[in-house]
């Protein structure tokens, strides 16, 4: 006989489960080891629950189906939340074709630290950015920059680490 409630609880118990999973393999690569380790703990904890659940119970293929289907949604809830948590900090290319745009000064003044230079581009000078954002504060760049300037050319990527600077002083608080 199926029991739902029980597939029910093995989907709850797994969503949980890889949600953990996800986050913490991400504080890892963050290199929030501490958080990473507390969390390593809760998170073998829930999944010896679960794995028990469905080990104790495979007498019915819909208890191996809700142990599927929680693992799925898992992966799912555990990338929202990070989205949502946004952590660390993206390194964001901005280049324009005018050397002369006063686009950094007013990325400055709405508090973005913005390094540039000079590069020769097929068709002439361009105005490289390199501006340092925290990743919750990406979407208030990027609609920033389409403001500004519509026509730049912006490539982001993740930074391992960074020192020096005064964003190691504005970190660091």
């Amino acid at each position: 006989m199926i029991s739902w409630s029980l597939a029910g609880t093995i989907i709850a118990i797994n969503i949980v489960y890889v949600a953990s999973f996800t986050l913490r393999l991400i504080l890892v690569v963050k290199g929030r080891t501490l958080a990473a380790s507390m969390l390593a703990m809760v998170e073998v904890f829930i999944y010896l629950i679960g794995l028990n659940l469905v080990l104790s119970n495979l007498d019915s293929p819909v208890n191996m189906a809700a142990y599927c289907i929680g693992f799925g949604i898992g992966v799912y809830v555990g990338s929202k939340i990070e989205e949502y948590l946004a952590l660390g900090y993206l390194v964001v290319q901005v280049i324009v074709d005018s050397i002369s745009i006063d686009l950094p000064n007013r990325l400055r003044d709405l508090g973005y630290g913005v390094t540039t230079w000079q590069a020769d581009g097929r068709d002439g000078k361009r105005l490289v950015m390199q501006v340092l954002v925290k990743r919750s504060n990406e979407k208030r760049l990027m609609n920033t920059l389409d403001k500004l300037s519509p026509k730049a050319f912006v490539i982001s990527h993740e930074p391992k680490q960074f020192k020096g600077g005064f964003w190691t002083k504005l970190t660091n608080r």
